[in-house]
């Protein structure tokens, strides 16, 4: 048991600044979301929100029967329950990253529980070198950044040996056409996820703002090892991987749909795929029936011009064990973690 699992849960507090320590770096998570503008959707509509606490004890019986989750007086029972799932799934990339630098991972939304807003800004940039911004903010609630978040992000990149990886989830069923939303629903597999979903409108603002050439498009399958949930081992390109951060890995964690980073440019230099996750092609979907095998799942833009810092692309289940988690996953944290 890692160190930081051994202290005792915080809540309401007040960040404390983290000194600099040379070749240890401060990671920050960044939530795009406003957790009452998730949590307070309306549950009789079909589309873009997440599921009910009891709608993942329904479809995920038996997995979340232990009274851990299924006791109201111990868990949500509402969108807040689910919500509170991705909390505890990243708790494990938060040890493995406090345990390696010895400073503990900061996790700030952009509106909490408590209705209390935080924009991207120098609170959470000063005593940062890794930001990760998760891009679950579902479209409809209208998470925009503002241009002085923007510039204070272009300006964090200015500084050496800083790192952005921005994380914008899927966007499920942009089709206007209902049967294709379908064809996406029954490719993907998961009765949790509706036949639109859509993420990642507050990443997207940023990616704008700061000239990324991605789009996060669809939520597709992955492929998997036969008779397994295990994700296929990825497609890397290591010669492009001057950094190492994908050395000693060879898969990431399974998830039933997955964005598609889509390169936006021919300049292959300003942004490297390095990793092509296989698609599940047992399962039609528009994006296989145009003739694509592969989907892109890690990218990399190293520095340029005035941008001293990396910026790289990866979904936010990349740094989850929501689905599960394995000794190559928790190697690239540990890339990440060690990065100089």
């Amino acid at each position: 048991m890692s160190t930081s699992s051994q202290l005792g849960r915080t809540y309401n507090q007040t960040h404390a600044p983290r000194p600099y320590t040379l070749g240890k770096r401060r990671f920050s998570i960044y939530i795009s979301w406003s957790y009452p503008g998730e949590a307070n959707r309306d549950v009789t509509e079909l589309d873009n929100r997440f599921s009910t606490m009891v709608e993942v004890r329904r479809v995920g019986w038996p997995a979340f029967e232990e009274p851990r989750f299924a006791d109201p007086l111990l868990f949500q029972r509402g969108i807040a329950g689910s919500l509170e799932l991705f909390f505890l799934a990243w708790v494990p990339f938060q040890n493995v990253v406090a345990d390696i630098t010895g400073h503990p991972v900061a996790v700030y939304q952009r509106v909490d529980q408590a209705g209390s807003r935080l924009p991207l800004d120098d609170r959470i940039l000063a005593d940062t070198d890794t930001l990760l911004v998760f891009g679950l903010d579902h479209m409809m609630t209208e998470q925009e950044p503002a241009r002085d978040e923007t510039e204070a992000l272009r300006q964090f990149l200015t500084r050496e040996g800083t790192c952005v990886i921005l994380g914008p989830h899927h966007d499920v069923g942009a089709s206007r056409d209902l049967q294709e939303r379908n064809m996406e629903y029954l490719h993907h597999g998961d009765a949790l996820v509706p036949r639109q979903q859509r993420f990642g409108r507050y990443t997207r603002g940023l990616m704008e703002g700061l000239g990324v050439p991605i789009e996060n498009r669809y939520g597709l399958r992955p492929a998997t090892l036969p008779g397994t949930n295990r994700i296929a081992p990825f497609s890397a390109n290591r010669d492009l991987d001057t950094r190492g951060w994908l050395n000693g890995v060879t898969n990431f964690n399974f998830h039933m749909h997955l964005p598609h980073y889509a390169v936006t440019t021919s300049d292959t230099k300003s942004a490297r795929v390095l990793v092509r996750q296989p698609i599940d092609s047992s399962r039609p979907h528009p994006f296989t029936n145009a003739g694509n095998r592969e989907f892109n799942m890690f990218v990399w833009l190293p520095p340029s011009g005035t941008r001293a810092g990396d910026i790289l692309m990866a979904d936010s289940t990349i740094f989850s064990n929501l689905f599960g988690s394995d000794e190559s996953l928790e190697r690239f944290w540990k890339n990440l973690a060690a990065a100089r």
